[in-house]
């Protein structure tokens, strides 16, 4: 899959832009006064979907950030995806982060698995487990296994993947995007070294989450 040179806006945003910005021209052709609230809905969609390019990291040895927004686990947790102990990062991206998922290893995905689940607030831990998910599990190009998670939140309903089993990714490729809140898992192996911390702001692709 290729890394699209998309504008700034992300391209998952177009239809709801155009939707958002057609229904506040309507109403401001009536009223002036009561298409303020539309504009405010439509500028909320233009930056929600705001998909800035990014300064990729050249150590060989980083795993990177696949999302935007702030480290809520830095912990020794099972990986139930790649039957192992591992050291699990986690990202919880509110309304107001880029949801472009980037990913965080160059490496071979070995395998893609969705669950369907439940739509809980993303910032729990349970909603690693309960909700909606998708996970990417990643033979790094060191050789080493890299679990990278997509999880729904609250007002998340869609997640979108758009590689599959035997693709190779780049780090920092653009592979899917989850929609109005939500969180990134990644497990990595124990001898991994945590460069984050819980409470810690992190931008995709451009912050360095651990090193091999």
């Amino acid at each position: 899959m290729n890394n699209y040179p998309h504008p700034i806006i992300a391209r998952e945003g177009w239809p709801f832009l155009a939707i958002a910005f057609a229904v506040a021209l309507v109403v401001s052709a009536y009223s002036v006064a009561i298409s303020i609230p539309f504009w405010i809905i439509a500028l909320f969609v233009l930056q929600f979907f705001r998909d800035p390019a990014r300064v990729i990291p050249q150590q060989p040895n980083a795993v990177l950030s696949p999302a935007d927004g702030r480290i809520v686990v830095v912990e020794k947790a099972h990986d139930p995806y790649a039957g192992r102990e591992a050291l699990k990062i986690s990202v919880f991206m509110n309304v107001f982060n880029v949801h472009s998922n980037r990913a965080p290893v160059d490496g071979e995905i070995v395998n893609v698995q969705y669950f369907p689940g439940k739509f809980v607030n993303a910032d729990l831990d349970k909603a690693s487990i309960e909700n909606e998910r998708n996970a990417l599990t990643i033979t790094a190009a060191n050789g080493q296994t890299v679990t990278c998670v997509q999880v729904a939140g609250l007002i998340a309903r869609r997640i979108l993947c758009y590689v599959k089993t035997g693709n190779s990714l780049r780090r920092g490729q653009r592979y899917g995007f989850i929609r109005f809140g939500s969180r990134v898992d990644v497990y990595l192996p124990l001898s991994a070294n945590p460069k984050v911390a819980v409470g810690d702001k992190v931008s995709a692709t451009e912050t360095i989450l651990a090193e091999f």
